[in-house]
C-alpha cells in the first residue's frame, strides 16, 4: 500500500521560531531516501515555504496558499492555480468597509503582493516588515493598481470587529479563513477560491502520485479539511482543539518534533 504524507508548516512541522529542528531535517530526508512519499500544505507562499524547509529534500509538488497554487518543487512549475472570481468586486467592498488588504496575484507571469502603502495596520506593516526585500513586495498607490493581474489570495489582517463581518458575508462565496496568527496573535482573514483548499489539492495529486493512503499532520483550523479528507490524521499537542476532536490521534507538539517522531517510528 503507498502512502501520501502531508503535514502543515507553522506550529506543526515547523517549531515556534519558524525553524526546522535539525532532528526533523534529518528524519524526513532519510525517510524520503527510502522512498517515502513526503510533502506539505501550508498557507505560506512558495517562497516563504522553500525557505523555511530549505533543509528537506522534498522533490515532489507542494501545496501553498491553503491550496490556491500546487507548485512543483523539483521544477518551480505551477500544477494547479485557482483565481479569485470577481477579485475588484470583492477589493472594493473591502476598501469600502475600511480594510485594506493584501493582494497576491500574477503579473505578465511573475507573482506579486500588492498592497496601498499608505493604509496599512501596525499589525499588516508588522508581517511586511517580515518580507523586506522579497522581490515581490509591490506597494501601490490606487485601487485600479491593487487590482491588476490574475488575483490568487487575499490577506487582509485587522481588528476582528471589522473582519468578521467580512468573514460572515462572504464565507459562502468565498474560501475564507478567520484564525489568529501562529507567531503574533493578530487577526487574519484569508480569502481564496471555492475552488481552492489543502484537501482539493491533495485530491488533484492522486493521479500523480497514485497513493492508496493519506495521512495528514496539522495544528489549525485550516487543516480541517485536509483531515476530513484523510484515512488517518495526527493533530500536534498545540493544536486547536476543534481540530483535535477530528485527529485519528494526537501527537507530540511542534516543539517537540512531533511530525517527524511519528514518521521515524510509524512511516
Amino acid at each position: 500500500m503507498k502512502s501520501f504524507y502531508v503535514s502543515d508548516l507553522d506550529g506543526t512541522l515547523l517549531r515556534s521560531d519558524a525553524t526546522l529542528s535539525p532532528y526533523t531535517s534529518q528524519t524526513i530526508n532519510r525517510l524520503v531516501e527510502r522512498g517515502m512519499l513526503f510533502s506539505y500544505a501550508t498557507a505560506r507562499s512558495y517562497v516563504t515555504a522553500t525557505k523555511a524547509t530549505q533543509d528537506i529534500r522534498c522533490q515532489i509538488p507542494l501545496i501553498v496558499y491553503n491550496g490556491a497554487l500546487v507548485i512543483d518543487n523539483a521544477t518551480g512549475k505551477i500544477l494547479l492555480s485557482n483565481f479569485l472570481e470577481d477579485a475588484p468586486g470583492l477589493l472594493d467592498y473591502l476598501l469600502n468597509c475600511q480594510v485594506y488588504p493584501i493582494v497576491y496575484a500574477y503579473l505578465d507571469g511573475i507573482e506579486y503582493f500588492s498592497y496601498l502603502k499608505h493604509r496599512c495596520t501596525p499589525e499588516m506593516q508588522s508581517f511586511l516588515n517580515s518580507r523586506k526585500g522579497d522581490p515581490r513586495d509591490r506597494p501601490v498607490d490606487s485601487f485600479s493598481a491593487l487590482c491588476q493581474g490574475e488575483i490568487f489570495y487575499i490577506t487582509c489582517i485587522d481588528a476582528p470587529h471589522k473582519l468578521e463581518p467580512i468573514y460572515r458575508a462572504y464565507q459562502n462565496r468565498y474560501h475564507c479563513i478567520y484564525q489568529q496568527d501562529f507567531y503574533t496573535g493578530a487577526q487574519w482573514l484569508e480569502i481564496l477560491s471555492l475552488k481552492a483548499s489543502k484537501a482539493k489539492a491533495i485530491a488533484h495529486l492522486k493521479p500523480l502520485l497514485n497513493y492508496d493512503r493519506l495521512i495528514v499532520f496539522g495544528d489549525g483550523k485550516n487543516d480541517i479539511d485536509m483531515f476530513q479528507l484523510a484515512n488517518e490524521s495526527y493533530a500536534v499537542q498545540n493544536a486547536h482543539e476543534e481540530l483535535k476532536q477530528l485527529a485519528t490521534a494526537i501527537i507530540g507538539s511542534n516543539d517537540e518534533d512531533g511530525v517527524a517522531r511519528w514518521l521515524e517510528k510509524n512511516g
